[in-house]
């Protein structure tokens, strides 16, 4: 999985892949390919921690903008890591910029291991829940099929420029945070803004179950049929 989504990362406009991590299975799994492998520390709390050792071994500067694509989207597409570099450097009154996308089906509003986003008029996150935000006080629709556009999903790619991604991880781990289990709402417990676009391009979700594992092997299986 780790070498599927390195070599989607490498399909992007990025300057740089590395793989980050403290096991080296991992690093074994990316050493035939152009991708550069970091062992990094085993006692980083979140993957935001893991990428601050890496910018501070790589010596970016404060205003470099780093792409935090997880380990567990082998089926992200190129044109959303781009994309989501891009909005973070159009924002100046942020320091991190992430991605959503309409939520389709009932069912996937009301699943905590899908992560809905509600954002303002101007394109900022007012916040992150595994509920189903924003809430329908006078019922959800009796049909399987959401709203279009009422209810949105987080996909899990970050852009964050180095200064505002050093004063993340120097932060106590925040309440909510810690309530639903959402790293980026440290972010904005401490008004740090995020930037939240629409994704140009469908993202097929990522691996956080065993049905979402055998859901993606089967994407790779019909692709080499």
């Amino acid at each position: 999985m780790i070498a599927h989504v390195a070599a989607r990362v490498a399909k992007s406009g990025t300057r740089e892949v590395i793989v980050a991590t403290d096991d080296a299975r991992v690093v074994d799994a990316v050493a035939s390919t152009d991708v550069r492998a970091m062992m990094t520390r085993k006692d980083h709390a979140s993957g935001s921690d893991r990428v601050m050792e890496v910018a501070e071994v790589s010596g970016w500067s404060d205003d470099h903008v780093v792409v935090n694509v997880q380990g567990d989207e082998p089926l992200i597409p190129a044109a959303v890591i781009d994309q989501v570099a891009g909005l973070l450097q159009r924002s100046d009154d942020v320091g991190a910029a992430t991605l959503s996308e309409p939520l389709r089906d009932m069912a996937d509003v009301h699943d905590e291991n899908i992560v809905k986003v509600v954002v303002t008029r101007n394109g900022r996150a007012l916040y992150f829940s595994r509920a189903p935000i924003p809430y329908a006080r006078d019922g959800f629709p009796d049909s399987p099929a959401a709203s279009s556009g009422t209810w949105h999903r987080h996909i899990g790619i970050y852009a964050y420029r180095v200064a505002a991604l050093r004063r993340f991880v120097a932060l106590p781990i925040a309440r909510l945070e810690s309530l639903e289990s959402l790293e980026q709402l440290r972010f904005l417990e401490n008004d740090m803004g995020i930037a939240v676009e629409e994704a140009l391009v469908a993202v097929p979700g990522g691996v956080d179950t065993p049905a979402d594992l055998k859901r993606v092997r089967r994407v790779f299986e019909r692709r080499t049929e």
